[in-house]
């Protein structure tokens, strides 16, 4: 995932992001407010040992959404 689909889509994702993740506070979120740098510092400060497994699944979130939002501008294409 890249910087600006990360900003792109954090309305969706922060609601996944709490509901599977649940460390990350409102204000948490309030503080990292799509910005990429600051949600992998957060990450850190909250999962250091398992900082791996919740960027692999963030970017798996990322992967998913992006091939829907493909399959939707195709559809509409035709």
């Amino acid at each position: 995932m890249n910087k600006d689909q990360f900003k792109g889509r954090w309305t969706q994702f922060k609601g996944e992001l709490k509901k599977q993740w649940g460390k990350f506070t409102d204000d948490d979120l309030l503080q990292i407010e799509g910005d990429y740098q600051k949600f992998q510092g957060s990450l850190q400060a909250k999962y250091g040992d398992r900082k791996e497994e919740v960027s692999r699944w963030a970017d798996e979130w990322f992967k998913k959404h992006e091939a829907e939002a493909d399959a939707t501008r195709k559809q509409s294409a035709i």
